[in-house]
């Protein structure tokens, strides 16, 4: 199987279990992952979702260029590899969990997720350029770290070091290679424990100034938070702390 998934106290652990080749996007791969991130989708016992790569060597050394080669690939489709809030919807937190190289596709993989934890050897790199590929994926890579930063990474296809990507904020988190999976379960626990209603809504607001003016994102922040309020969750809350005891959420 060349991802897999399981579930541990409420977090749901997605990984490209293809070592040998530096787990690289080969149709296997990408078949797995958009089966992976729907199963959790539709998985109520998981609250968080964590993106990872099988050994310590590559979190995802980008697409398998040995069969695209082979398949004559050109432009890819659209939906070629998951980009979560752009081919496929996913309104529960994602966290990458970057354990080695995360180069061309697997940095759009890390991309893609809300959050970033990262092996303090982990290297991140916009490779295309080297082979003479694309990435039109980095687009919204200006709204998250500097232009000038961007600009040398699709430029020069030069690896940046962890720390590097950590200064800049691409990383939330740095963590020794025997920490990074503990260190990933504790940070996607913490969500976890939270009302997943106020966790779906922060999630969407903090997106709303990369698509609407500010007037527009205060509008569509209202709307979004509107049905939190109104939650019986939101009720629940208030009273866990009246009542100084742990809040149950059921997510209405």
């Amino acid at each position: 199987m060349s991802v897999t998934y399981t579930v541990r106290n409420g977090v749901a652990w997605l990984t490209i279990d293809r070592p040998d080749a530096r787990n690289s996007l080969n149709k296997a791969v990408r078949d797995g992952l958009f089966d992976g991130v729907r199963r959790f989708n539709a998985d109520t016992a998981a609250k968080v979702l964590v993106l990872t790569g099988a050994g310590d060597k590559a979190f995802c050394a980008g697409g398998d260029l040995k069969e695209m080669s082979a398949d004559g690939l050109t432009i890819p489709p659209v939906d070629f590899v998951p980009q979560f809030g752009r081919n496929i919807k996913v309104d529960k937190p994602t966290i990458a969990a970057v354990n080695g190289a995360a180069f061309a596709g697997g940095f759009l993989l890390a991309q893609t997720c809300d959050l970033c934890v990262a092996s303090t050897t982990a290297t991140f790199g916009i490779t295309e350029v080297k082979v003479g590929r694309g990435s039109p994926w980095a687009a919204p890579l200006p709204l998250m770290i500097p232009r000038r930063v961007v600009m040398e990474l699709v430029l020069t296809g030069a690896p940046m070091s962890a720390r590097r990507a950590h200064e800049i904020g691409f990383v939330n988190r740095l963590a020794e290679p025997s920490d990074l999976v503990d260190s990933t379960q504790a940070l996607a626990e913490q969500i976890a424990a939270n009302a997943p209603l106020s966790v779906a809504a922060g999630k969407a607001t903090a997106v709303l100034t990369a698509e609407y003016p500010l007037s527009e994102a205060y509008d569509h922040a209202e709307r979004l938070w509107q049905e939190v309020y109104l939650s019986s969750d939101a009720q629940e809350g208030m009273q866990a702390f009246k009542d100084k005891r742990a809040p149950v959420w059921k997510g209405i």
